[in-house]
């Protein structure tokens, strides 16, 4: 069973959330907190699996406690809630505190739980409806320079995994992907997965900006 603790200052979006968890096979609810100093204290005490996060607390919030809980000994990995429109300033924040994806607060009850396996399974997790806005936000705040090495290591990707980077860093979904390029869902997921490796990216955003920097067909030109 994966582990979730449940952090969100709104008792209402706590429970909705936990009988979403509870009606999915392979998860369980182990506690909740309602600030990011109470998410710390139950996340030493249950050492959960994953812990979704919301943004914005009073006290201590959501960013400060992301960090706090990726610097213990065996970190839960960290999904952030958002509203998203009001909250695209954190965007950048949140991932460079360590959190491994965004959710919206409104997503249907299936997205919830698919990103919830995709997290448990190791994977970043990106909810199709706000992956282009991540991206665009990470995008918007990133210094134009090309890091030692980042343009090499995307002119060593082959032609069509070039090819799948340029629609990733557009904010497009897999399924978008494979439309456009004519490939399955799944063929797309397994190139992403080779892009992330071969571009030392943790996720679809570090990858996108990545590929922006090194103007690979991004808003870059």
């Amino acid at each position: 069973m994966t582990s979730v603790l449940l952090v969100d200052d709104d008792a209402a979006v706590r429970a909705g959330l936990c009988t979403i968890i509870e009606s999915g096979d392979g998860l369980i609810v182990v506690g909740e907190a309602w600030d990011g100093r109470q998410a710390l204290e139950e996340a030493r005490r249950l050492q959960p699996d994953i812990v979704v996060m919301d943004i914005r607390m009073p006290g201590m919030n959501g960013i400060a406690a992301t960090f706090a809980l990726r610097a213990m000994p065996a970190p839960p990995a960290v999904l952030v809630l958002t509203t998203f429109g009001h909250e695209e300033d954190y965007v950048e924040q949140a991932l460079a505190a360590g959190a491994v994806g965004f959710l919206l607060k409104d997503a249907p009850p299936g997205d919830f739980l698919t990103a919830l396996r995709d997290v448990a399974a190791g994977t970043a997790a990106f909810a199709a409806s706000v992956t282009g806005r991540v991206i665009d936000a990470v995008l918007r705040a990133a210094p134009l320079t090309t890091a030692d090495g980042e343009a090499a290591l995307v002119r060593e990707l082959t032609r069509r995994q070039r090819d799948v980077l340029t629609l990733l860093a557009r904010g497009m979904s897999n399924a978008a992907i494979g439309a456009e390029l004519g490939m399955s869902e799944g063929t797309v997921k397994g190139y992403v997965s080779e892009i992330l490796t071969r571009l030392g990216a943790d996720n679809r955003v570090q990858a996108a900006r990545i590929a922006y920097r090194a103007r690979l067909g991004t808003k870059a030109g």
